[in-house]
């Protein structure tokens, strides 16, 4: 086995020896910095269980963990990722890759890509860590770097390792040993063996600091001494040939270490000393062919934990590019566990770490793997078994991509990212402490060593890739220190220590940071702190006594730096910022005395800054946070208040204070100057456990107005309410305003409380005050609330043998101060009563009142002598009844007085115990305030479960019997009563409604649904005759709206309203409901008989009239004639039609026919009624022939004698009208025409292309369509590409038969659009692919006997399905109505027996016209462009 250093005798090497000697000569070697040390480990495992906040998952065991022989054996494929075994113990996040850029961050052999990253940064942590790390350059070691390659062409530095001492490789294969002064120890190699083995690729010392690895660019690897500085042996068959050492690493057996090549093979190297001669034996563990492992991490414990069960397993961690194992060196090889990224991008760089930490009370070792920008943390431990279990932690989502990850302590870990900036990192909360850019080392980059250039570059592009940001070997970490590697320097990262970051803060003048910093330390919520040691107590007051420190230097600077000219606010300003700090963190400390003291003194130096403070304070005081004030600071803080004119701080300020400390006269006569009474009770209270004084003062002030029968003013109000809280408080053991009275005193002042309420006469009484001048203060300042402070006071008479004579002494007193006098009112009296009514119907009660007394309050409230105060005395009653007074009274009397005084709601009361519910009715009805609310006392008692059948009945017959008294009231409601309760007797309460206006209002209310009566019109069956008498009253009140309420009514007989109608001769009414019995004719002569009396009326010279309202007249009933006409218009033939329209039209022109003859004068109105005759010309022209209109106009007897002048405007009309539709028609038909020549040319295009098929194979069966012999069976070909056998088509219902023939739907299509089968609605056809096959094909033996591949499956001239189908696609292209529907129509009507161009639209409404559809719209576009 390989021996200690020591036992032997080496001679040191003279190469280094001489490059050693000429460095020492070049520097002194006096260490810039002290000496690096060691954190110890204790410290580092300093944890609380309670910030374990972890969530953890198990990992379930593996029953037959696989063999490395099967994991070496597994495929490593980047295509497919590796197969878990538990799939859910990492959720890592898919990650596209992207493109990079190989560019250069800070020395040449870095690689970089874009950071596209969108995530949002985490805010700035300085102002709530300070400075967490400190960084430095060890100058000694960076000097002698660049002077060892000026003076003995060392070359670049290329890798660092550290532990007590530290190593530095070169590029020219040297490698340097400095000490812990920085002073060069040993300078190991030489340039010539250099050249021969390349550069130093990697470094590693063993834990007792007594050998050293280095691993070359070239794959060599020698062992060196560090003690003698000898070349103990040179390695050169460890790992296959022409691949460069990416990684070398000691494990805790000093006889053993691993070694990762650029081939991505690991190996196992065994030193051994056989004889004499040292050995070493290769044992490959991974092989690169497999998976190329480009990091690997032995686990090391520290000497504390030597013992550590874990520490026999020797576990290694290794990263490939696809996957992580964890295996077992000892006692045999064993793999633990396997994990998978995932999906990763390619340039980003695995990192592993591992660290003891302190969970739940064990230590144990955490691996922290990532890659990219996602950190996974997985808790390694020992079972009892004997097995390795693991249990997940929280994962870290970064928003940036990692190079490199180093553990400083169990709780801290350090990142560096892609652009070269730290991150200090709090493991357990994730929270981010601090970064800085550490640019300027010039970090040293791996790459060279990863792309293998000095061998050649035989290196896969995968690992080429993750080389270009490796720097694995220019970081290193020893107790709780980071080595990073520049081109020509060495940094070391620290913690600083906790009094280090104040200091940080406080040279940069943060001192409100500084203190914040500083309670964090003292609350034990800070993160990353070092150097605080002890138990709580004692790092609280070492962290305590520097923030008095702070805190006088934050004070001094504060007045230092006051601003001393300008304007009063910007000082006051300045001291609001920094003076509450100051008074913050004493107060946080507990240090009044500092405060108060020295603080205070310092402060008072400045008069605004003393304000300041006193102000702060109020908060604190107000809060109960600040109690035990000094004298001294009490009264300026009085006084500073007093002096602001703010009272109502000080009245607030007082009662939160110990004033024991005060001039209690003094506070007592300046609170009542002021009218702090709150501050004056507080004060009597709590300085002199008086208690009635202030009462006394208060009752003075109230009294005098009270008894004088004035009103009081708010201030006087203010001060009666606080009396009666305060009497209150005081009976009920609580301090006023806040607070509690002692336990001590609570019977004492309850008693004097009571004394001094019955005393008979004040202090200082004069002769003329009436007795018990207090109670009866009270009662005549709020005797309802003074009853209840009573009435709370009498809870709590338990047992208690004096208070109950209190009790008793008390009601005698109200009774004897109430029931004497004359002065108070009804209200104050029925308050007295309630109360004792109350307090009576308890059952342990022990008071006395005569009953007499209840009786004369009854004759006091029913038998007043004015009717003043009416609602006021019934509710009083009522209150005393509800009470439990009810017992004190003789229910009859009472009943008889209460009707009497027509107490209504008191007779309610009674009736309600007594369940008689029908004379309830009654009292609803005489009460004029309550009378609407008798429609829902009626409808709940009749439906509400709970009443007996007779009660209903009683309601029920008496709600009859006032049925017209309740119409009277509201014969809305009164409808939906009947309705609901008494649909079968309508005819009787029509009956009893004799009023006929009340009736029409009760019956409209009943059957109009416009009146919104919630009715139920289908289950209120209501006869014909009532409907009919209802409309005959509605021709009386209101004949305006008959025709409205008519549209809206169901049940009634036409002939007999018809006959309603004529007796009040309503002919537009008698019109409309003719029209509905179908008689239009009738309908039509009653209105052209209306329209001429109006137009004789009209023509009559009567200068009396006003002819604008006759005009008025004769256009409305001539609008109303055209209407009726018009809607009946479509249902007529032609000879009907014109029996219509042809009187119209001659009883208009009758009027101008008069006016025309030489002897008649011309009539005002003449120009009116040619424009009204107009008008029934247009109309007619819609359903008359044109030429049936002029022979009609040209036959007349007057016209026909050559007088055309009179209506040759009228004809001109006409013509211009014709011309103008037919124009329109010709343009639109031309449009049409060219339309469907384009929409047929593209349809035979379509028809006669041939299709081609998708695939050779039915998309059902999946077969060939020449592998199916059927002869019965065709290939069936759509439009869409998809080929089947009609066969499978049938199985799968794809057919439909229409006019014979049959039609296909395309089965793939159709059921990816859910529709299944074929449907006729164009709105659905456009869901699928429905059409009919566009290519029939015969079976496939008859094309192998020569004939065509295809046939058309239909050559008749008509349009076969698959046209049909096609040009209904075609017309869909189309938005609104087909143009070929337009023209069809058109040409329709054209050939019609009607010469309109528009009659045939007419025809009837069973004719579903597209012109009669209200968004048909004459699109004049261009036509669309088919789709090939």
């Amino acid at each position: 086995m390989e021996n200690e250093p020591g036992q032997e005798n080496l001679e040191q090497n003279p190469c280094a020896r001489t490059v050693e000697e000429e460095l020492n000569k070049s520097f002194n070697l006096e260490a810039s910095l002290s000496k690096f040390s060691c954190i110890d480990l204790d410290k580092e495992l300093e944890f609380k269980n309670d910030l374990i906040d972890d969530k953890e998952f198990d990992i379930p065991q593996v029953d037959t963990p696989p063999t490395l022989e099967s994991i070496l054996n597994e495929t490593d494929d980047e295509e497919e990722s590796f197969v878990l075994e538990d799939p859910t113990l990492l959720n890592v996040d898919t990650i596209d890759s992207h493109s990079y850029d190989t560019s250069s961050v800070a020395s040449s052999d870095s690689g970089d890509r874009a950071n596209l990253k969108r995530k949002k940064k985490l805010p700035d942590s300085f102002s709530l860590h300070g400075s967490v790390m400190r960084h430095s350059l060890l100058k000694g070691i960076s000097a002698q770097i660049v002077s060892a390659a000026d003076k003995v062409d060392a070359g670049l530095p290329t890798a660092i390792a550290v532990s007590s001492l530290i190593a530095v490789g070169t590029s020219h294969g040297l490698a340097l040993i400095f000490d812990q002064n920085q002073a060069l120890r040993l300078c190991l190699g030489s340039t010539s063996v250099g050249e021969q083995y390349g550069a130093i690729s990697a470094l590693s010392i063993n834990n007792d600091c007594s050998r050293l690895l280095c691993g070359f660019a070239k794959g060599q690897i020698t062992m060196w001494d560090l003690a003698s500085g000898k070349l103990l042996r040179s390695i050169t068959d460890a790992h296959p040939p022409g691949t460069a050492i990416l990684h070398i690493k000691f494990t805790d057996d000093p006889t053993l270490a691993i070694c990762n090549d650029s081939g991505g093979s690991v190996f196992e190297l065994t030193f051994k000393r056989v004889m004499g001669v040292r050995t070493c034996e290769s044992r490959c563990l991974f092989s690169g062919s497999k998976g190329e492992v480009c990091c690997i991490e032995p686990l090391h414990s520290k000497p504390e934990l030597k013992d550590h069960p874990i520490t026999q397993f020797s576990l290694l961690a290794m990263a490939s590019l696809t996957k992580i194992l964890v295996i077992g060196l000892k006692p045999s090889l064993k793999v633990w566990m396997t994990f998978p990224y995932g999906r990763m991008d390619p340039s980003s760089v695995p990192l592993l770490a591992w660290h003891f930490v302190a969970v739940s009370n064990c230590v144990n070792p955490m691996l922290a793997f990532c890659r990219g920008d996602t950190v996974h943390f997985l808790l390694v431990k020992r079972d009892e078994s004997g097995a390795i279990h693991v249990t997940k932690q929280k994962h870290l989502h970064l928003y940036y991509d990692l190079i490199n990850f180093t553990w400083i302590n169990s709780r801290t870990v350090v990142l560096l990212d892609s652009v070269e900036k730290l991150h200090v990192i709090d493991r357990q909360t994730q929270e981010e402490l601090e970064t800085m850019e550490i640019s300027e080392v010039q970090l040293v980059y791996n790459s060279s060593h990863f792309k293998s250039l000095a061998t050649g570059g035989n290196v896969s592009q995968a690992l080429a890739l993750v080389g270009e940001k490796a720097c694995y070997q220019s970081i290193s970490s020893y107790g709780g220190q980071i080595f990073y590697l520049g081109t020509k320097s060495v940094y070391v990262m620290m913690l600083r220590s906790w009094r280090e970051r104040m200091d940080h803060l406080l040279k940069q003048d943060c001192l409100t940071e500084a203190l914040a910093l500083a309670w964090s330390f003292h609350e034990g919520k800070a993160k990353a702190v070092v150097g605080l040691s002890g138990d709580v107590s004692k790092r609280k007051a070492v962290v305590a006594d520097r923030m008095v420190e702070i805190l006088f230097h934050y004070a001094d600077r504060a007045l230092k730096k006051c601003p001393d000219q300008g304007k009063i606010q910007v000082m006051e300003q300045h001291f609001q910022d920094t003076v509450p700090v100051i008074v913050d963190y004493c107060l946080l400390l507990q240090r009044k005395d500092l405060l108060f003291s020295q603080m205070y003194d310092k402060l008072s130096e400045n008069s605004v800054a003393k304000g300041v403070f006193l102000e702060c304070l109020e908060p604190y005081i107000l809060s109960d946070k600040l109690v035990g004030i000094t004298p001294q600071v009490m009264k300026d803080l009085i006084v500073h208040f007093q002096d602001k004119k703010l009272m109502e701080n000080v009245e607030a300020l007082i009662v939160h204070m110990d004033i024991t400390s005060l001039d209690i006269q003094q506070v007592v006569l300046m609170c009542w100057e002021n009218r702090l009474y709150d501050a004056m009770i507080y004060v009597y209270n709590r300085g002199m456990n008086e208690f009635i004084s202030p009462m006394e003062k208060l009752f003075k002030v109230i009294a005098p107005p009270l008894n004088a029968g004035k009103t009081l003013t708010d201030e006087q109000v203010v001060m009666g309410n606080k009396l009666l809280v305060y009497i209150s408080c005081c009976l009920a053991g609580r301090a006023y305003p806040l607070g509690d009275i002692p336990e001590d005193l609570v019977p004492l002042v309850k008693n004097q409380v009571f004394e001094f309420l019955i005393r008979l006469h004040s202090v200082e009484a004069s002769s003329e005050e009436e007795v018990y001048p207090y109670v009866r203060t009270l009662l005549h300042f709020d005797t309802r609330e003074f009853l209840n402070v009573l009435a709370l006071t009498f809870e709590d008479f338990k047992n208690d043998k004096q208070a109950v004579e209190y009790q008793q002494r008390i009601v005698d007193i109200l009774l004897k101060v109430m029931v004497e006098n004359s002065d108070f009112t009804p209200s104050q009296v029925g308050c007295l009563f309630t109360f004792l009514a109350r307090q009576l119907a308890k059952p342990d009660n022990t008071l006395f009142v005569n009953r007499t007394l209840f009786d004369q309050v009854l004759e006091f409230l029913c038998s007043p002598d004015d009717d003043s105060r009416h609602s006021e005395r019934q509710q009083v009653l009522l209150e005393l009844l509800q009470a439990g007074g009810i017992v004190q009274f003789e229910e009859s009397r009472l009943i008889r007085m209460a009707e009497k005084a027509e107490f209504y709601q008191i007779c309610e009361f009674m009736y309600e115990r007594e369940h008689q519910y029908d004379k309830i009715i009654d009292c609803y009805l005489h009460d004029p305030l309550r009378e609407e609310e008798v429609f829902n006392y009626i409808h709940n008692i009749l439906s509400i479960p709970g009443h007996s059948a007779e009660e209903k009945q009683s309601v029920w017959q008496k709600a009859m019997d006032h049925m017209e008294e309740l119409v009277s009231l509201k014969p809305c409601k009164a409808a939906e009563l009947v309705a609901t309760h008494f649909s079968g007797q309508i005819e009787v309460v029509i009956g009893q409604l004799q009023n006929q206006l009340l009736l029409f209002k009760f019956l409209r209310s009943l059957l109009d649904p416009r009146e919104r009566v919630h009715i139920s019109q289908e289950s209120l069956q209501i006869p014909p005759c009532v409907t009919e008498q209802f409309i005959e009253l509605l021709c009386q009140f209101s004949p305006d709206q008959v025709i409205e309420t008519l549209q809206v009514l169901d049940c009634y007989h036409l002939e007999e309203t018809i006959q309603i109608t004529q007796k009040y001769q309503l002919h537009e009414v008698t019109a409309y409901l003719l029209e509905k019995k179908g008689d239009v004719h009738g309908a039509f002569l009653l209105l052209l008989e209306r329209l001429q009396s109006r137009l004789q009326e009209m023509t009559r010279q009567n200068e009396n009239t006003k002819e604008d309202i006759q005009l008025k007249a004769v256009e409305d009933t001539m609008v109303e004639t055209i209407a009726l006409c018009q809607r009946n218009s479509q249902n007529l033939n032609q000879q009907q039609r014109e029996a219509l329209w042809f009187p119209l039209l001659e009883a208009m022109m009758a009027p101008q026919k008069l006016s025309s003859s030489a002897a008649a004068p011309p009539h005002p109105h003449c120009e009116a009624l040619k424009s009204l005759t107009m008008q029934v010309l247009n109309s007619m022209a819609t359903f008359i022939a044109l030429p049936s209109i002029l022979q009609r106009i040209l036959q007349d007897p007057i016209y026909g004698k050559g007088k055309l002048g009179e209506i040759q405007g009228l004809i001109l009309g006409m013509l211009d009208t014709f011309n103008y539709e037919q124009t329109l028609l010709e343009t639109t038909a031309s449009l049409l025409n060219q339309d469907l020549h384009w929409s047929l040319c593209n349809l035979r295009a379509s028809v006669s292309r041939g299709l081609n098929p998708k695939q050779d194979y039915c998309s059902i069966c999946l077969q060939q369509y020449k592998r199916r012999q059927e002869t019965a069976d065709e290939i069936i070909v759509f439009s869409c590409g998809h080929l089947y056998h009609s066969f499978c088509l049938q199985s799968k219902e794809c057919t439909l038969e229409t006019e014979g023939q049959t039609r296909w739907t395309c089965y793939k299509c159709s059921s990816s659009n859910k529709a299944g089968k074929l449907s006729e609605n164009p709105s659905e056809s456009k869901k699928g692919r429905i059409t009919s096959p566009q290519i029939k094909m015969s079976p496939s033996y008859h094309q192998s006997k020569g004939d065509p591949p295809a046939r058309k499956a239909n050559s008749e001239p008509v349009l076969d399905p698959q046209q049909t189908q096609a040009f209904d696609q075609l017309c869909r292209l189309y938005r609104g109505g087909s143009r070929l529907a337009l023209l069809m129509e058109l040409s329709q009507n054209r050939g019609g027996d009607s010469y309109r161009p528009f009659a045939g639209s007419q025809s009837g409404p069973a004719f579903n016209s597209i012109f009669q559809k209200e968004n048909f719209q004459l699109q004049l576009a261009p036509p669309p462009v088919a789709e090939d």
